[in-house]
């Protein structure tokens, strides 16, 4: 099961307006919420594990390079979007939440952390129970004010800023996910990377570098 779905490359991008944000390489985690339970769960796109001792020591086992990761969000982003589903009435009528934040350090690279690294946890999706992803412009508003991803472009997605973004002119280090639509099934998503990190990859992965690619 993905917790959070794969994003499409840019070569089938859907035409139309959208907002870019740019993408971070770090490791893309999520965290549930429930009016009756409050934070209850979190995990990879993969895995999942409940907020008690046990749920956390299981998590520090399976994905060690990610201690520390819980602690940071309970003290940093938590009570943010807490408020934000209690107290905004978009939001009123929803029981659950679950929310996707990138965590990484200054120099993590494609999932791996350096321990000594000081981590951030940068928040880039909402998802509603029985509506689905909030809209990008809809996010930004309702959420802008905490620590979300960096909106780097909002127009019409086409391919000369594609290729903009690919040759660095966006000041983005691995790249950007372009989101639109207005909310629920209608959101759609494509990321762009750029080519700088693509000789990265090339460098640290030879020949399965496009395993990391778009």
């Amino acid at each position: 099961m993905l917790f959070y779905p794969k994003i499409q490359g840019s070569r089938n991008t859907p035409i139309g307006r959208c907002v870019a944000f740019e993408k971070y390489d770090g490791s893309n985690l999520h965290w549930d919420w429930e009016k009756e339970f409050g934070w209850h769960s979190f995990g990879t796109r993969r895995d999942e594990f409940d907020f008690s001792s046990n749920g956390l020591d299981r998590f520090k086992v399976a994905h060690a390079n990610l201690d520390g990761c819980a602690a940071l969000f309970l003290s940093t982003i938590a009570d943010g979007l807490e408020r934000v589903f209690k107290d905004n009435e978009h939001y009123a009528s929803f029981t659950s939440f679950r929310v996707f934040t990138e965590y990484l350090g200054s120099n993590s690279f494609a999932g791996l952390h350096k321990p000594d690294d000081p981590k951030q946890l940068v928040l880039f999706d909402v998802w509603a129970d029985t509506f689905g992803m909030v809209g990008p412009k809809q996010f930004v508003e309702d959420f802008g004010h905490l620590q979300i991803a960096k909106v780097v472009y909002e127009g019409r997605l086409t391919g000369t800023f594609a290729e903009d973004v690919r040759m660095g002119k966006y000041g983005v280090a691995e790249g950007v996910v372009c989101k639109g639509g207005n909310g629920g099934t209608d959101v759609w998503m494509a990321k762009i990377k750029t080519y700088a990190y693509m000789e990265k990859l090339k460098r640290a992965f030879a020949d399965r570098w496009e395993d990391y690619w778009e």
